[in-house]
């Protein structure tokens, strides 16, 4: 496995004012970005948008979904669309969101169509559950061991317990940047496991790395406490 280039500040706001950083010159840059749900992410988004208000040279997917409209206060999509789509300026060339309203199988493969052609992503962003999951990948799931597919339905592993639609493990891999942003205390036995420990299974973020570039995490201190 490559190794993890790790970045450790004070508190979350300044976690997420470096990956906004970042998305903010991705976004400047072009190219295709793939976002995450969480709280964390949320505020990121926000402040990139304020960074960098013209996004309309990149492309935007999601690493996962909840099975529910996109007005559900569960939607990744919807927090994104709230957080950034909402604020900037220019919007994005194009905004690839899964659509899980159709159910976990059917969204599946649509995204997997959508995503037919499509070469390395630019930057994948990641946010770290307590229990180790990444996207919608869960500790000893099935679906950590798909190779041959780009997008998978799930049942729920974690909180809310909605089925769900993630893409794969080496469809996240495929990246030229993979991009951590883990904050809080809750998270720190689950970031020393994801990014300290050999892989394993028991941790889906110890299996995620970029196939084609760098490795990073943000974290901040709470997160970073048992590394």
């Amino acid at each position: 496995m490559s190794s993890v280039d790790i970045a450790v500040v004070a508190n979350a706001e300044e976690a997420a004012r470096l990956v906004a950083e970042r998305l903010a010159e991705q976004a400047r840059a072009g190219g295709s970005i793939v976002l995450t749900g969480g709280s964390t992410p949320r505020h990121a988004y926000e402040l990139a948008a304020r960074l960098e208000p013209d996004w309309s040279r990149a492309e935007l997917w999601w690493g996962d979904e909840r099975c529910v409209p996109p007005d559900d206060e569960n939607s990744n999509y919807g927090m994104a669309k709230t957080a950034l789509l909402d604020r900037l300026e220019r919007e994005p060339a194009a905004v690839h969101r899964m659509h899980g309203e159709l159910g976990r199988d059917a969204g599946a493969k649509e995204y997997e169509r959508e995503l037919a052609g499509v070469g390395s992503f630019d930057l994948v962003l990641l946010g770290l559950g307590p229990d180790g999951h990444i996207a919608s990948l869960f500790p000893d799931f099935p679906t950590l061991g798909v190779t041959d597919r780009d997008a998978i339905g799930s049942e729920a592993g974690y909180e809310p317990f909605v089925d769900r639609i993630s893409l794969t493990l080496p469809r996240l891999c495929a990246t030229r940047e993979l991009l951590f942003l883990v904050a809080g205390e809750d998270k720190a036995d689950a970031v020393a496991r994801a990014l300290a420990d050999e892989p394993s299974r028991e941790t889906p973020g110890s299996l995620a790395r970029a196939a084609d570039g760098a490795t990073r995490a943000v974290l901040d201190r709470a997160a970073a406490g048992k590394l």
